[in-house]
């Protein structure tokens, strides 16, 4: 079976400026917690830029910034005070630019976060509103409702919010007295923009506008499918809340097709700029309805998390692979590859996992993101304490970087979550006094939080922090870091750091036509496709050792035994 590549017509405009991000390898990066030049435990901007020949030499194509934005850190930085200014922890606009500067002197693309459909509730936009009356234009550019009951005690309607809770938070009036209530979907120092109101929608075109003239390459967009709502005057109670289930387009504030709208000016902002500003987004919807965010008058480009949702798994790869490649040929755009970052339990643990109560099957949010997982998600392990002989850490690094490495084969932008080079796991033992995300304290005993993907990074084995910082870091470190240092595994030919270094590097050099060919194996445990120039990646996903075929093995995922087998949770690349 072949996968064909999207037709001329289809496609964006075609030329190696404009179109560097369909199969582009993407770096993302938690600021916070990649490394901390100024002494205070927290990442920073010139930590980046510090950092730019290590991101060089992996040999990646772009880099992913997580949110930068001043920020009360309610919810890891997605709370956002000032869309156009750097939070002064972090740096400034100048060391902003000094990072864009030093990101393309090396070749390196740049993609920022944005995040619309909701603000901080530090923002100045929602001080204002909660300075003047109900009814006035400062409110009506959030979700003001009355609330119900006596007095209006009680919230306008029984919606949850994803973090737990009411999505409903009263204020405080002006005059001292309880007064009306605001949508939040998320934490409740997140209120949600009123979309409908015309200075909203104008507001974020000059924010995407100020990033681009700065020299920012793209936008990754925050749960692109949840700004447009529709909210009658009576409002329904509990609802059904996951986005991912619907197919019309009706739901009151998941995927509704009026945001296609807004995202059609804001390709016209990103048509503006030569090459034109690439944007994707994170939508978890229906899978029928993700074409239209990754269409080519849309952002077009959008996350699939289908593999990072799967089980380590030869049917249920190839079953995904097939389909998203079937989408992006329909939609002219490039697939989007991807199995950790900032929210999800890292894929070397979820992957180590063994059967039984520490390994469910799926754990999803009310938008249907794994916030905490994926398959086999780590969530009842690490409530549990995270007892060690549950996860096979050896088993599941080898599984990770056979899942990588066919990963990285397929055509389309591999998104890489920092961190994942070094083989890191899941940080487990972060002591509740530490913990960071929201979801944890308005969730207790039911979501761990994401805090263990977000641990900052072990750059140095011997110095303190890791070499992170020259302090304490935000979150505490755990003392197996010291192995996995990026400074040891850089001087060891077959870590996982020059693992991926190597398959980088061949990734770049082997691209070609956006289309595959699968080769059928006797053994239904193995995956087997071709690319066009007659670059194979072959996987097994058995338990038992699988006959390779003859060729010449450009890279593989773990040592090949002498007697020309491949063995169990290895991928190899070779050619014919």
């Amino acid at each position: 079976m072949t996968v064909p590549s999207p037709s001329r017509s289809k496609t964006l405009e075609s030329s190696s400026a404009h179109d560097w991000w369909r199969q582009a390898s993407v770096y993302q990066i938690y600021p916070r917690s990649f490394y901390d030049t100024n002494g205070d435990g927290l990442g920073d901007l010139p930590g980046i830029t510090a950092k730019v020949p290590y991101l060089k030499n992996l040999g990646i194509d772009a880099v992913w910034l997580s949110p930068f934005y001043p920020s009360a850190l309610a919810d890891g930085g997605y709370d956002v005070d000032d869309y156009r200014n750097v939070d002064p922890r972090l740096g400034t606009l100048a060391d902003f630019d000094a990072m864009t500067a030093a990101l393309h002197d090396a070749g390196i693309k740049l993609i920022v976060d944005i995040v619309p459909n909701h603000s901080s509730d530090r923002h100045e936009w929602f001080r204002e509103a909660l300075a003047s009356p109900a009814g006035s234009p400062a409110r009506d550019r959030y979700i003001f409702r009355d609330g119900l009951g006596q007095d209006g005690n009680e919230p306008p309607s029984d919606w949850k919010s994803i973090f737990g809770g009411s999505a409903w938070e009263r204020i405080t009036e002006p005059d001292g007295t309880s007064g009306q209530w605001y949508l939040h979907l998320f934490a409740k120092e997140q209120p949600d923009f009123n979309w409908d109101n015309e200075e909203v929608r104008k507001d974020f075109l000059t924010t995407l506008r100020f990033w681009a003239d700065r020299g920012v390459d793209g936008f990754r967009v925050d749960v692109a499918h949840g700004l447009t709502k529709h909210l009658p005057e009576t409002l329904p109670p509990e609802i059904e809340m996951p986005g991912m289930a619907s197919e019309h387009g009706q739901h009151l504030f998941w995927d509704r097709d009026e945001v296609h709208d807004i995202y059609a000016q804001w390709r016209q902002v990103f048509n503006e700029y030569d090459p034109p500003r690439m944007a994707v987004a994170e939508a978890w919807v229906h899978p029928s309805r993700r074409a239209r965010y990754a269409s080519s008058e849309g952002l077009g480009q959008a996350f699939n998390f289908d593999l990072l949702t799967a089980d380590f798994n030869a049917s249920e790869f190839r079953s995904s692979i097939t389909k998203n490649l079937a989408e992006s040929n329909a939609t002219g755009a490039s697939s989007t590859w991807v199995f950790s970052n900032h929210d999800v339990v890292r894929h070397p643990t979820r992957y180590g996992l063994l059967e039984g109560p520490a390994g469910p099957k799926t754990h999803a949010t009310d938008t249907g993101a794994p916030m905490a997982g994926g398959a086999r998600d780590g969530k009842a392990w690490l409530l549990a304490g995270a007892p060690e002989h549950q996860l096979n850490r050896d088993l599941g690094l080898a599984r990770a970087k056979a899942a990588t490495l066919l990963m990285m084969a397929l055509p389309g932008s591999a998104y890489l979550y920092q961190g994942e080079e070094l083989g890191l796991h899941e940080v487990a033992e972060i002591p509740d006094a530490q913990r960071q995300d929201p979801a944890f304290f308005r969730n207790p005993g039911v979501d761990i939080g994401r805090d263990g993907c977000r641990v900052p990074l072990p750059w140095n084995a011997e110095e303190s922090a890791f070499g992170f910082s020259t302090t304490d870091p935000h979150l505490p470190q755990p003392q197996w870091f010291r192995e996995v240092a990026a400074e040891l595994q850089d001087k060891a030919p077959e870590s996982t750091l020059n693992l991926y270094r190597k398959a980088l590097s061949l990734r770049r050099s082997l691209q070609g036509p956006e289309e595959l060919r699968w080769i059928e194996e006797a053994n239904p445990q193995v995956l087997h496709f071709v690319r066009p120039g007659g670059w194979h990646s072959i996987t097994n996903f058995g338990d038992t050792a699988a006959p390779l075929p003859a060729g010449k093995v450009l890279l593989s995922s773990s040592p090949l035994p002498q007697d020309g087998t491949l063995p169990p949770a290895t991928t190899v690349w070779m050619t014919g």
